[in-house]
Formats: structure tokens, C-alpha cells, sequence
């Protein structure tokens, strides 16, 4: 992948340019290996084209592959791969479908909504708005006991795992948008119709074939900022390899926060400061809102303790990742 410059726009989409936005420390660290290389030239005018690439080579490898301790102990090449490269081209990290689908949220809904369609010629009639129908949401509803989401089960009225409709139901509607992005419900004629290639898929190889889609679909084309208002918009779900691997390791959302702004401390550069917040509070409610409970949570990785205050003492989210989580991200780093 070539060099982003400290002035282009960042790849991130955010319209900031990339020294603003995304350039971390991996980034610093390419553009001051290009200025040592320019200044190497320019002491060394006679050198050949051939003996530069060679220095630039080794230099660039010694940069590349030695850990770094304010990436975990992960290689700015490691790190740079995982911010940039294709699902299917990650390194250290194995991705595999849990064995058991149905504690999963998203993967229940998902087959709720195949079945359901199956049933009715392919096909599931839409609600004026849009929405799916108030009786699949009904059924819906009714799987909150099955799933480990929190330390206990919580009152339909403040789920988002239950409701009366679509648009009191977060973890559905999100599940039905995911559908509708991987391209295996269209909305037609206010009717959401199962494709063809789906149909096909579902009754040859199970809901498990779809995992892989839908978690790809989650990490790399879903706006983890749909649901909520904030404005400042930071690349978050870039980022989204590490912070399970981070959250994997020690299950503390405080400490992901910190790592985080270790690792790339320009993401606060991107968020303004409030009365009541700083930078780094927004960026842990960030954390929070979109990975934690938006994507781990809605697939069902980690049980998050609804609990704030404890004891009369204000407390940070208590995660625990889940048999699910383990078994889907293997991760090896060397």
C-alpha cells in the first residue's frame, strides 16, 4: 500500500486531512523513515538507485518488524495491517464461526427473518414505515431470556434487546440494516424478499454460512455511528482488530481507553472537548456505545453489566468476554 501524505485526506473518509485524523504512530514513524531517507540522499548524491532501495529496504524492515511497546508490544507492521488490510488478509489473527449460533443476537434474528420468509414465499411483508412486522418483532422479543447480553434479564421497556416494534428495538433493527447491506433482504415494494444467492446459501449450508458475511459487513460496512448523535466523527471501527484483542486480553474497558490513546493518541486530536466531557471521556463513550454495546454486544461476544452506579459509587462498564468471542478471534501474535 503506498505512503498516505500528512496533507492528503485521510483514507478514514472523516474529510480531515490524514495528519489530523488517522496518522498514529504508525504513520509518524513511515513519514520520519521517508524524511531519513531524503536526508541520507542528500548527503549521499552519488548513490545508486538500486543501493538506496536496498537501504531503504533494510531500514524499512527494521522499522516494520520491531515491537513497539506503545502498540501492546505489536510491529507498526502488524498494526498497520490491521488498519488497512482486507478481512481476508489480516495477519495474526484467525476468525472462525462459534460453535453455538444461537446465543448470538444478530444470528437469531438473521435466521428468525430467513425462516420467517421461507415460510411466506420468500418474502416478508413490511410495516408502513419500513419496519419488520409488529408479530416477527414479537417473536424477537421473546429470545431476550437466551441471551447472555447482562448479569440479568432487564425489563423490556429499557432492552435493546426487545420491543414492541423495530424502532424500540435496537438490536434488531440493527440485525435487519446488516441484512440489507450484505445484500440478503432487499426492501421492494414494501416487502423485505430474501435473494436468491441467500436462499440458496441458508438451505444448502446453514445460518453458520452466514456468519463470516455478517460480521464482515459489521466491521467494514455498517456506519458505527447510525444509531447515536455525536458529531465528531472518528474512525473508529478501523481500529476494531485491536480493541478485541485488547478487550480480549484483560476484559477492562478503562484500560482499552488508555491503550487506545497510547497507541493513537491523534484520535483525540479529532474530538472537541465539552462543558461536561473531555476528549477522552467522549472517546470512551465512544468505546462504549459503538464497539462495546453496538457491535460485541449486539453479536453476542460479551455480557456488559447494565450497572453505573454501584454502592453509591459511580463505575465504569463491566465487560466479560463471552465462549463466543474466544472462539471466533484467535489471535496470534509473535
Amino acid at each position: 500500500m503506498a505512503k498516505i501524505g500528512r496533507n492528503e485526506p485521510c483514507p478514514c473518509g472523516s474529510g480531515k486531512k490524514y495528519k489530523r485524523c488517522c496518522m498514529s504512530s504508525v504513520g509518524k514513524q513511515h513519514a520520519d523513515f521517508v524524511d531519513s531517507i531524503e536526508q541520507m540522499l542528500a548527503m549521499n548524491p552519488d548513490l545508486s538507485m538500486d543501493e538506496l532501495n536496498v537501504i531503504a529496504e533494510h531500514q524499512s524492515n527494521k522499522i516494520n518488524n520491531t515491537p513497539h511497546q506503545d502498540f501492546c508490544g505489536l510491529t507498526p507492521g502488524q498494526v498497520n495491517n490491521w488498519l488497512y488490510a482486507l478481512f481476508s488478509e489480516l495477519d495474526g489473527i484467525t476468525i472462525n464461526t462459534p460453535s453455538d449460533l444461537s446465543t448470538s443476537p444478530v444470528m437469531r434474528y438473521l435466521e428468525l427473518m430467513l425462516e420467517t420468509a421461507l415460510a411466506n414465499g420468500g418474502q416478508i411483508k413490511a410495516t408502513a414505515k419500513g419496519n419488520l412486522p409488529a408479530a416477527l418483532v414479537k417473536e424477537a422479543s421473546a429470545f431476550l431470556p437466551e441471551f447472555a447480553v447482562a448479569p440479568f434479564e432487564r425489563a423490556i421497556s429499557i432492552s435493546e434487546f426487545a420491543g414492541a416494534n423495530e424502532d424500540k428495538f435496537n438490536a434488531l433493527h440493527y440485525s435487519r440494516v446488516l441484512t440489507e447491506i450484505a445484500g440478503i433482504f432487499k426492501l421492494k415494494s414494501n416487502k423485505f424478499h430474501v435473494s436468491a444467492w441467500a436462499k440458496r446459501q441458508y438451505q444448502q449450508s446453514g445460518l453458520e454460512s452466514f456468519f463470516p458475511i455478517m460480521l464482515e459487513t459489521a466491521v467494514y460496512k455498517y456506519n458505527w455511528g447510525y444509531f447515536d448523535l455525536w458529531e465528531d466523527e472518528i474512525p473508529l471501527q478501523q481500529f476494531w482488530l485491536f480493541m478485541v484483542w485488547r478487550l480480549q486480553h484483560h476484559e477492562s474497558h478503562e484500560r482499552l481507553v488508555d491503550e487506545m490513546i497510547q497507541a493513537f493518541p491523534d484520535l483525540l486530536t479529532a474530538l472537541a472537548g465539552e462543558e461536561f466531557f473531555s476528549e477522552k471521556d467522549k472517546l470512551s463513550l465512544l468505546i462504549e456505545s459503538r464497539f462495546i454495546k453496538r457491535f460485541l454486544q449486539f453479536f453476542g461476544f460479551v455480557m456488559v453489566d447494565p450497572r453505573r452506579v454501584i454502592d453509591g459509587k459511580r463505575v465504569a462498564p463491566q465487560v466479560t468476554c463471552l465462549r463466543s468471542m474466544h472462539e471466533t478471534f484467535n489471535v496470534s501474535i509473535e
